[in-house]
C-alpha cells in the first residue's frame, strides 16, 4: 500500500523507515517546513514551568535554553520523547494531548510559566493559564504536486490545511484531535486518529486502516 507522508523532510526519517518495516510503500512529500526564528537564548530565569507543545519547540528549548531550568510540561508523547532525545526531561504530561488537556490537569498553582511555540499558535494556554509567550519558530507552507497514493498521514493542523489547499484527496489519518480538526474543517475524510501522538501511533493507526481495507 502507497502512503503518502507530509511530515517535513529532516523530520520524517523516523516514520519512512517505521512504514517500510511494516510493509508499506511510503512516498515523502513535505507540506511544510520549520524555520527557526533565531531571536536570542530563551531565558528560563523565574519561571515556574516551560511549556512546548510540539518537537519543534522541545528542541529549540533544548538548544537555546539560558538560567536555570523550571520544571517542563510537554503536550504529547511525541514532544515528551524529542525532550528526551536532547537530555531533557518532562515533568508533566496531560493525559490529553492538548492545550485544553494542559489547562485542565497541570497542577496549581502554575506560579509563572513560560509558553514556547510556534509563530502563530493558538492563545488558549497564554490566555488560560495565564502564560507568557515565545514564539520560537514558524511553519511555512510548501506546494509541491501530491503525489499518488492509497492513505495521506497528517502530522499537523499546518500540514492538514496545506494538503487541502493542494486539492488533495484520500482517506487521512491524523496525529491527534488538532490535526483532525483541522482536517475536517477544510473538507478533509478522515478514517482514523493515532492513538499516540508518535511515528508509533500513526504507523499502527495506518496498519489498521490497511487490515480494514482489504476485509
Amino acid at each position: 500500500m502507497r502512503v503518502i507522508v507530509t511530515r517535513p523532510r529532516a523530520q520524517a526519517g523516523p516514520l519512512l523507515s517505521a512504514l517500510r518495516a511494516e510493509g508499506f510503500d511510503p512516498v515523502l512529500c513535505p507540506l511544510i517546513d520549520i524555520e527557526p526564528i533565531e531571536d536570542g537564548p530563551i531565558d528560563l530565569d523565574g519561571y515556574d514551568w516551560v511549556i512546548v507543545t510540539s518537537a519543534n519547540g522541545a528542541r529549540e528549548v533544548a538548544r537555546r535554553r539560558a538560567g536555570t531550568m523550571p520544571r517542563i510540561a510537554a503536550i504529547g508523547e511525541g514532544t515528551a520523547a524529542a525532550l528526551a532525545d536532547h537530555g531533557l526531561e518532562a515533568d508533566f504530561v496531560p493525559s490529553s494531548a492538548s492545550q485544553e488537556g494542559l489547562v485542565a490537569d497541570l497542577p496549581r498553582p502554575v506560579g509563572r510559566a513560560l509558553f514556547v511555540g510556534a509563530a502563530g499558535a493558538r492563545p488558549l494556554l497564554a490566555d488560560e493559564l495565564p502564560a507568557d509567550f515565545r514564539a520560537v519558530y514558524r511553519t511555512v507552507e510548501l506546494t509541491p504536486a501530491p503525489p499518488a497514493g492509497e492513505l495521506v498521514l497528517l502530522a499537523s493542523p499546518s500540514a492538514a490545511r496545506a494538503w487541502a489547499k493542494l486539492g488533495g484527496g484520500g482517506p487521512a489519518v491524523t496525529i491527534g484531535p488538532q490535526t483532525t480538526a483541522a482536517a475536517r474543517a477544510a473538507g478533509l475524510e478522515v478514517v482514523d486518529e493515532a492513538k499516540t501522538q508518535d511515528v508509533a501511533g500513526l504507523v499502527d493507526c495506518a496498519a489498521v486502516w490497511r487490515a480494514s481495507s482489504r476485509s
